[in-house]
C-alpha cells in the first residue's frame, strides 16, 4: 500500500523521538515516512532521504525514511521555538498535499504545541483538526478517540463544563451523530454500525428529576435516528455504559463532553488510545496525548500511541480502499 505520511509535529516535543521509535518497531510491517527537518531527529539516527513518498519503499528497514523540509533552526528539546512555528504548520500543510493527491495513502500527525504556533506564527485555528479541516474544505469534523476496547465521540469538546448544556443542542448532536455513523462505516468497514448515546446529566436525569435535556431533547432525537434504521440506543447514564458487559452492546458511544468521553478510555488504555477526526476527506489520526516537552530528548518517551495511531490510519486506508 502507499506509506502513511507522519508530520513532524513541534521538534522541541517528543515527537522526532518517537517517530524514530515507531520505525523500529513498525519496520517490515507498515510503511510511513517522517515529514521534518532532519536535524530535529535525536542525535544518531539512522535516516534516509526521500524525494517522494513512493521512495519509503526502498529505505532498509533500520532507516526512517524522511521528507525533508528546513526549518528556521534546530530544535533544543523541551524548549520549544516560535521561530520553527512556520515549519511545523508547513508540514502538515505538506503533508495534508500529499494525502490529497494520492501520493500518501493516510495521514498520522505527531502532537503540536497550540500556544507555539499562535504567538510563533499567527496560527488561526483552534487547534489541529480544525486547521485540517480548513485544508480540506470541510464542513463540520468529529473527535474520536479509539482503543481496541472502545470508541468515543465527545459531542462538545474544548469548553468550559458550565457552557455545555447550552451548547449540547439538538442539530449538533444529531450531525454529530450522523458523523460517526458515516466514519464507522467508511474508515472502520461496519456495515451496520451500533451506537450509544450518552445522557448529559447523573442516571441520564432519571426521567426529568436530575435535568430534562435527556427527556426533552436525546430521547426523542435518538427515537428518530432509530425509527430511519440506524442501530442506535439513549440516553444512557454514563456510569454504567463503560463496563466491560456494557461495551460490548456498541461500537462507539457518543458522549456530552470532553471528559465523560477522555474518561473512560484513558482509563483502559492510557497509552494506546488513538485520536481520530472524521468527516475529512481522508483519514487521520493522531497520538492521544501532547508534545510532552517535560521528558523531550530524555529518550523515556513511549511510542505506543503512536505505533497505534499509525497502525489504526494504515486500517482506515484500507477501509477505505
Amino acid at each position: 500500500m502507499r506509506p502513511v505520511a507522519l508530520s513532524c509535529g513541534d521538534p522541541a516535543g517528543i515527537g522526532p523521538e518517537i517517530a524514530v521509535k515507531a520505525r523500529a518497531a513498525l519496520a517490515g510491517e507498515l510503511p510511513f515516512f517522517w515529514i521534518g527537518d532532519p536535524r530535529h531527529l535525536p542525535p544518531g539516527t539512522n535516516w534516509t532521504e526521500i524525494a517522494t513518498p513512493a521512495g519509503a519503499a526502498a529505505v532498509p528497514a533500520d532507516r526512517l525514511p524522511v521528507l525533508p523540509l528546513a526549518f528556521a533552526q534546530e530544535a533544543v528539546p523541551g524548549q520549544p521555538s516560535g521561530a520553527n512555528a512556520e515549519g511545523v504548520i508547513r508540514a502538515i500543510e505538506r503533508a495534508v498535499a500529499l494525502v490529497r493527491e494520492g501520493a500518501a495513502s493516510a495521514l498520522c500527525t505527531a502532537p503540536i504545541a497550540k500556544k507555539v504556533l499562535i504567538d510563533g506564527a499567527g496560527f488561526g485555528f483552534p487547534g489541529h483538526t480544525e486547521f485540517l479541516a480548513h485544508l480540506a474544505g470541510a464542513g463540520r469534523v468529529v473527535m474520536m478517540l479509539a482503543c481496541p476496547q472502545l470508541r468515543v465521540v465527545p459531542a462538545t469538546i474544548h469548553i468550559a463544563l458550565r457552557e455545555v448544556p447550552a451548547a449540547l443542542t439538538e442539530s449538533l448532536l444529531e450531525e454529530t451523530i450522523r458523523i460517526t455513523h458515516a466514519g464507522l462505516i467508511r474508515d472502520f468497514g461496519l456495515a451496520a454500525p451500533r451506537i450509544a448515546v450518552a445522557g448529559l446529566n447523573p442516571h441520564a436525569g432519571e426521567g426529568g428529576a436530575m435535568g430534562d435535556e435527556e427527556e426533552r431533547m436525546i430521547r426523542p432525537l435518538v427515537a428518530r435516528l432509530a425509527a430511519e434504521g440506524m442501530l442506535i440506543r439513549g440516553p444512557l447514564p454514563a456510569d454504567t455504559m463503560f463496563h466491560a458487559g456494557a461495551r460490548v452492546g456498541y461500537d462507539a458511544a457518543v458522549c456530552a463532553y470532553h471528559d465523560q468521553a477522555l474518561i473512560p478510555i484513558k482509563t483502559l488504555d492510557f497509552d494506546g488510545g488513538v485520536n481520530v477526526t472524521l468527516g475529512l476527506p481522508f483519514v487521520r489520526t493522531s497520538p492521544d496525548h501532547g508534545t510532552a516537552f517535560d521528558i523531550a530528548g530524555k529518550g523515556i518517551a513511549s511510542p505506543a500511541s503512536l505505533i497505534a495511531a499509525l497502525r489504526l490510519a494504515r486500517d482506515m486506508a484500507l477501509a477505505r480502499g
